[in-house]
């Protein structure tokens, strides 16, 4: 549906709750002004609701969670039977039969499918987390200490995955407690160094925070040539691109390269917390056997309720009417951007249901002006000027004919 703006933007039921987090929040976390933000209350399909009753056309998926929807009816059938059964469970101890069900759905749907065998899990929270163990999945099975990592990279910002993500603003204030094991390539060159110490390529095969940026035909495959000569593990950061974001179930395979480690999370469960490093088999076995207490774990590991989510969504992703679903809405977003000409329009560049609008001009203003209209965007790109499109999977042409409209016109105003 269309927005339907019943109030000013933010309305007073979001500027109260603001003014009532300020208080009581780190003032890291939340920017609020006099025109931002609104506070979400609800949300099904492509639309949001906030706390005063306005409704939103969503443009980001909740940074990229929500391909399937909002609110997806079956994914919340599925939370709500596990979590009457079981609430919490106690993963690296007494696992569920979702875990194992899950660790093996993902193993079909990545080494297997790709001709590699067996995959092998480590179940986490959140992206970084699976980022951090790809990490050291790669120390253990190299010995290496070095990464390599790529210019605009992001992959989180816990201080393992810090040694790959190259966005000043999140690395700079802690530079001087990170290892100094990075060696940053720039993304999309196939000079890549001679160095036989590094153990780890941690890449997204497109990325998203940097400013959705798709590399030159052939860089996947140098990145996994150069693995195989230098004895070191490619990695694949695809928690933003995965499960059908630009096109595939996985962005690594428009050019058919099958990475060492994939991380995967967002999209995974359509809403919970839940992250994956899977990995080839005799890489993963270069973890020692639990001995009674993980090596690497955590509190909430294979959660039932994440775990039962994931395994609904994945079974979603796999339907027919899903991928046609991708294929419609992809040529749609596609076709729309690519004749959407307008002189503050340097770039269009994306994939599937995954593009960027660089602009010519900052884009703080704009990101306000369009939620006052009702539509929710955010902005990527190491100078945040890349209004990023990123919609669930459902999104209709009319739907995307208004944003559009709305986005032109807020051009011309500026």
């Amino acid at each position: 549906m269309i927005p339907e703006i019943i109030t000013s933007i933010p309305g007073p039921r979001s500027q109260a709750l603001a003014a009532r987090l300020r208080e009581h929040e780190s003032r890291n976390v939340t920017f609020m002004n006099h025109s931002w933000p609104v506070f979400w209350d609800r949300a099904s399909g492509v639309n949001v609701w906030d706390a005063d009753g306005n409704r939103f056309l969503d443009f980001t998926s909740a940074f990229g969670v929500a391909g399937l929807g909002h609110r997806n009816p079956e994914i919340v059938e599925a939370m709500k039977e596990q979590s009457e059964q079981l609430l919490h469970g106690m993963g690296d101890v007494h696992p569920t039969a979702l875990k194992v069900e899950l660790c093996e759905q993902l193993s079909k749907l990545t080494f297997e499918k790709w001709g590699a065998g067996s995959g092998k899990v480590v179940l986490s929270n959140s992206g970084f987390e699976a980022v951090e163990t790809a990490l050291k999945t790669a120390r253990l099975a190299t010995g290496k200490r070095k990464v390599m990592a790529f210019t605009d990279g992001y992959h989180g910002l816990g201080y393992g995955s810090l040694l790959g993500t190259d966005l000043e603003k999140f690395r700079g204030p802690f530079i001087d407690q990170l290892a100094d094991v990075t060696n940053r390539v720039k993304y999309g060159s196939f000079e890549l160094p001679n160095d036989d110490e590094i153990g780890a390529v941690l890449v997204e095969p497109i990325q998203g925070r940097g400013g959705k940026v798709i590399p030159p035909a052939g860089f996947l495959l140098a990145l996994r040539n150069w693995c195989n000569e230098h004895n070191a593990l490619l990695i694949f950061d695809e928690i933003y691109t995965g499960f059908y974001r630009t096109g595939k179930w996985f962005s690594g395979e428009w050019e058919g390269v099958v990475p060492d480690l994939i991380c995967i999370g967002k999209a995974m469960s359509g809403g919970f917390p839940i992250s994956a490093c899977v990995g080839k088999e005799e890489v993963m076995d270069q973890w020692p056997e639990s001995p009674g207490e993980a090596l690497h774990t955590s509190t909430f590991l294979g959660h039932p309720v994440g775990c039962a989510m994931a395994l609904k969504s994945l079974e979603i992703f796999e339907r027919d009417t899903t991928i046609r679903m991708v294929e419609e809405a992809s040529q749609r977003l596609s076709s729309a951007l690519q004749e959407f000409d307008h002189e503050a329009v340097r770039e269009v560049r994306g994939r599937g249901l995954m593009w960027g609008l660089e602009l010519n001009r900052p884009t703080g203003g704009l990101l306000t002006s369009l939620l006052a209209e009702g539509i929710l965007f955010l902005v990527d790109g190491p100078e945040g000027n890349v209004l990023s499109f990123t919609p669930p999977f459902q999104i209709s042409e009319g739907e995307l004919d208004y944003a559009l409209t709305a986005l032109r016109r807020l051009l011309d105003a500026s």
